[in-house]
């Protein structure tokens, strides 16, 4: 079942990726070598609980942190822990909250210390194929445009699109219908009708596209060990031009300095 959303409905699941947006921002500034994830973790938590949400993953499924942490191979769903954070890393940060009875969510690679060149040119390409990929969520269109934005943009600079974790509808709950995956024909899949809200979020390795399920039944990796980057954005299908209810303003402006 799709549920499409209403304007207040939209209003409130801005509302809560407004304050996902805050909270990456408000971490953003603690990146560095030599910091734990756990750390990281725990900001986050409090200052989602001081304004007024609740942290979406913390105890999903089991989940134990209110953050999905996942250094350089890690793809995603990565625990946070007490290992300090390396020079010369990525971070990709996921972060849900729920808020008034709807979800907010998105998801944002981070740069630690000095990253090699090849490196951050993978986390331009993500969030490129990210943007490439909202730009097609508009009424008539179908979710393997989207799809095929994202896969076509990142696989023309030899990068491995992952298959086996897709975006998704989000609302009432973290997870609804449809699935967006990253890859895709164009025209095919589902009609996109107004009101659909949905986070996209493109998973692309520097290497091969294969993954690898770790023993403590969350942390995905890459096979070949080589980086993978992560962007996510929760948007809502309009005409002409999708709204992204989520931002990265204010992660880029301190990131940015």
């Amino acid at each position: 079942m799709i549920y499409y959303k209403n304007e207040e409905e939209i209003d409130l699941v801005r509302e809560s990726s407004l304050l996902v947006a805050k909270t990456h921002a408000e971490i953003a500034s603690f990146i560095k070598p030599g910091v734990t994830s756990l750390s990281l973790d725990k900001i986050a938590e409090e200052f989602i609980r001081d304004n007024g949400g609740v942290p979406a993953f913390k105890g999903y499924n089991g989940f134990p942190c209110t953050l999905c942490i996942s250094p350089n191979e890690q793809i995603v769903h990565g625990i946070p822990n007490n290992n300090p954070l390396e020079d010369n890393s990525i971070l990709s940060v996921d972060c849900g909250v729920v808020m008034n009875g709807f979800y907010g969510d998105s998801a944002f690679t981070y740069e630690v210390g000095d990253v090699d060149l090849d490196v951050k040119k993978l986390l331009k390409i993500t969030k490129e194929s990210l943007y490439k990929g909202i730009d097609q969520a508009i009424v008539g269109n179908r979710i393997g445009d989207i799809s095929h934005a994202i896969q076509s943009h990142s696989e023309e600079h030899g990068y491995g699109v992952v298959r086996e974790l897709v975006g998704h509808g989000l609302g009432k709950s973290l997870h609804e219908s449809p699935e967006v995956p990253n890859y895709g024909k164009r025209g095919s899949g589902l009609k996109l009708k107004k009101g659909l809200v949905i986070a996209i979020e493109p998973m692309i390795n520097m290497g091969t596209r294969k993954i690898l399920q770790h023993n403590d039944g969350w942390t995905i990796t890459t096979i070949d060990k080589k980086p993978s980057a992560h962007f996510e954005h929760t948007i809502v299908v309009r005409e002409g031009k999708a709204e992204i209810l989520s931002s990265f303003k204010e992660i880029e402006k301190i990131i940015n300095g």
